[in-house]
């Protein structure tokens, strides 16, 4: 997958020494690649000459770093962390395109083990009123499926049958967001991760994400939801709610204190 251009490469080894499988190698005072590489893009990242690349992939998306390390400053990462909130309340306000492809590069471009990069993202807005009225249309079903293997689960979930039933209007799912998303993966870490830089991202355009648990439950259960979706190959790791907040909060919320063992 590697390619090295042996007119820029300076045979410095920066490549050779930061490669983990040690696919690479100097040849006559120049790097070479093997066969082993898995295509993380460490050593187009660190060469100092911008001698490597990976030509099978998009290198015109390649960055060059501004600024030594992490660029955001670690009191103000801390804060954004803090000042996260689950969002149970949205603006009828639609999330811009633009916004949504930036949150999805921060998904893309999450660690994923062996570099597999097999995180799939579903991205539901235009045809959301289609997709609640089937989660809608679904959810009796499910309940009826958990009330053996989660009894707990299926009580909760009659409730918010019931109450849609009475009041159509009511969105004990949806909370009024623009927007569904999902991941599936087959290693959930991979997807977990993911999702966590997507919420950062959407907190950094002004945007707010919901968790969602029992969406990721009842899709789960649901061989017409996931078909309607897509889901094929691969778990589904993960639901969120995404849109414009309607509710402003003004400070962090207390935690209790970190559970941690030092050595």
């Amino acid at each position: 997958m590697v390619t090295i251009d042996r007119e820029l490469c300076v045979g410095c080894g920066a490549c050779v020494r930061d490669c983990l499988l040690g696919n690479l190698h100097l040849e006559g005072g120049k790097a070479a690649a093997g066969e082993r590489c898995i295509g993380c893009g460490h050593c187009v990242a660190v060469c100092p000459k911008g001698a490597v690349s990976i030509p099978a992939w998009d290198m015109a998306d390649v960055e060059e770093y501004e600024a030594e390390g992490f660029s955001v400053k670690p009191e103000d990462y801390l804060h954004a962390v803090k000042f996260r909130r689950s969002i149970r309340s949205y603006e009828e306000r639609p999330v811009e395109r633009e916004k949504l492809e930036r949150i999805l590069q921060a998904g893309r471009y999450t660690p994923t083990a062996a570099n597999r990069q097999a995180c799939r993202f579903y991205v539901v807005q235009k045809e959301l009123f289609r997709w609640k009225e089937l989660v809608w249309r679904e959810l009796p079903g499910v309940t009826a499926a958990l009330r053996e293997t989660a009894p707990a689960m299926a009580a909760r979930f009659a409730e918010f049958v019931k109450a849609h039933q009475e009041d159509p209007g009511k969105d004990s799912l949806f909370f009024g967001a623009d927007v569904f998303l999902a991941v599936a993966a087959d290693e959930t870490f991979d997807a977990g991760l993911a999702a966590c830089n997507m919420e950062n991202m959407a907190a950094a355009e002004g945007l707010g994400i919901l968790y969602s648990g029992y969406l990721t439950r009842i899709v789960g259960k649901s061989p017409a939801l996931k078909e309607w979706l897509g889901v094929s190959g691969k778990p589904l790791a993960c639901c969120m709610l995404l849109g414009y907040p309607a509710v402003r909060y003004r400070r962090t919320a207390p935690r209790k204190p970190a559970d941690i063992l030092w050595r």
